[in-house]
């Protein structure tokens, strides 16, 4: 790849405040802001869903819509908590075990969707047992919804100056305020567009064009598999994180390492629901 770069080839980077407005000491952000447009969001797809029968196995839904008003609270509590210790862990273990004060400190920055869906899996388990409602249904109402959510953030990270792409000379690289003196690739609106906008609207083919709620696990799969996707192709133009760089070589990252199960257990799901009898909407 060139390191030739014209100016005029690329973009100037948006001003654009990462606050949209503060009182006193507490600020709202455009990064926290889509946290909870998604889970909003989410919750009220989720409900449309539900409220259409014919979409079900046996044209009845696996729980009442209302059940989600109450899981709201668990899938924030899923995503933040998930999201952190997955950053954590994954990302940045050494520092945060050398400042263990700093790991609670969320308005910082540092979430790893990894550990987010996997904290938010554990909620959903959870709640779908404690309300006797199908576990793989449960999995598929949530999915569906979710890609809205992660694309907003992805747009959040852009106007944040976050994850940032590699240097690259094609006419829509950004000069990034953080990035160097060189125009980077605005991979965090790629994955905008494939794990947001893109992976919805597939999923909302499979829900209403194809009826895959009717295969419990099915959207939940395609879901877990595009996403692992996506997230692969897009590896491949972003910066990998300073402190660990790349993994192999200069293409390995550890967004790929994460992404490559989450695509087999997609796929393994997909098959099995799609393999499995068709149960009842409720166990």
């Amino acid at each position: 790849m060139s390191t030739q770069l014209l100016p005029l080839s690329s973009l100037a980077f948006p001003d654009i405040d990462p606050v949209i407005f503060s009182v006193g000491p507490l600020a709202i952000h455009w990064y926290g802001l889509g946290y909870i447009i998604g889970i909003l969001f989410a919750w009220w797809y989720g409900k449309k869903l539900l409220q259409n029968h014919r979409l079900w196995a046996h044209n009845q839904a696996p729980m009442q819509p209302i059940m989600l008003d109450d899981f709201v609270v668990w899938a924030a509590l899923g995503v933040v908590i998930g999201g952190r210790l997955g950053y954590v862990l994954f990302y940045n273990f050494s520092f945060y075990i050398s400042n263990p004060l700093a790991i609670p400190a969320v308005w910082d920055g540092g979430m790893s969707f990894h550990g987010g869906i996997l904290g938010t899996t554990i909620a959903m388990i959870l709640f779908a047992r404690s309300r006797k409602i199908a576990v793989w249904s449960m999995f598929d109402v949530i999915a569906a919804g979710v890609p809205i959510g992660l694309g907003v953030v992805r747009i959040a990270n852009f106007i944040n100056s976050e994850l940032w792409g590699r240097v690259s000379d094609v006419p829509w690289a950004f000069y990034f305020p953080n990035g160097g003196e060189l125009p980077r690739h605005p991979s965090q609106l790629y994955e905008a567009a494939l794990e947001g906008f893109v992976l919805f609207i597939i999923l909302a083919i499979l829900v209403w064009g194809f009826k895959k709620l009717k295969k419990p696990g099915f959207i939940a799969g395609a879901f877990v598999t595009g996403y692992g996707v996506s997230r692969i192709i897009v590896e491949f133009f972003r910066e990998p994180d300073a402190q660990l760089g790349y993994l192999a070589g200069d293409w390995l990252t550890m967004g790929m390492v994460l992404s490559v199960p989450m695509v087999l257990l997609g796929l393994w799901a997909m098959i099995r629901a799609q393999m499995a009898a068709p149960e009842a909407a409720r166990p």
